[in-house]
């Protein structure tokens, strides 16, 4: 809960602390425009990396593997895209590396490593028992 309530005053501490510096340097019309052009380039960026992801997906699929990167990449660019159209520096600054795939796929390391460890561990065999049943059938002929 304390974390939760860090993030609700400090993410807006941050934010405005970074338009009355930068304002301050390019003057307001022009970070007014820079929030502005950030949110409609990084969506459209965002929306363009999210097509890929789904182009991907399908293709783990096709090929009978499950898309567990696809999939918490997805999450991740919407997320991402949340982060451009809320107004700010800082949210842009994150978004726009969560959107970027090599970044992503740095921040989302983890989740990468253990697709790697499932593949490795799988069987290439099936367990199970087994009967011989061909003694009863000849009998009963």
């Amino acid at each position: 809960m304390n974390t939760l309530l860090l993030l609700i005053i400090g993410i807006p501490l941050i934010e405005i602390y970074l338009f009355i510096k930068i304002g301050s340097q390019i003057g307001a019309f022009n970070t007014v425009l820079l929030i502005l052009v950030t949110a409609v380039i990084g969506v459209a960026y965002v929306r363009y990396e999210g097509f890929n992801t789904i182009k991907s997906g399908i293709g783990q699929l096709v090929k009978n593997e499950l898309p567990v990167y696809e999939i918490i990449s997805g999450a991740t660019l919407a997320f991402a895209a949340f982060l451009l159209i809320l107004p700010g520096f800082a949210t842009d600054l994150l978004g726009i590396l969560l959107a970027i795939p090599l970044t992503r796929k740095i921040l989302l390391g983890r989740f990468i490593k253990k697709k790697e460890y499932e593949k490795k561990s799988k069987k290439n065999y099936i367990d199970g028992e087994f009967e011989d049943i061909s003694e009863d059938h000849d009998k009963k002929i």
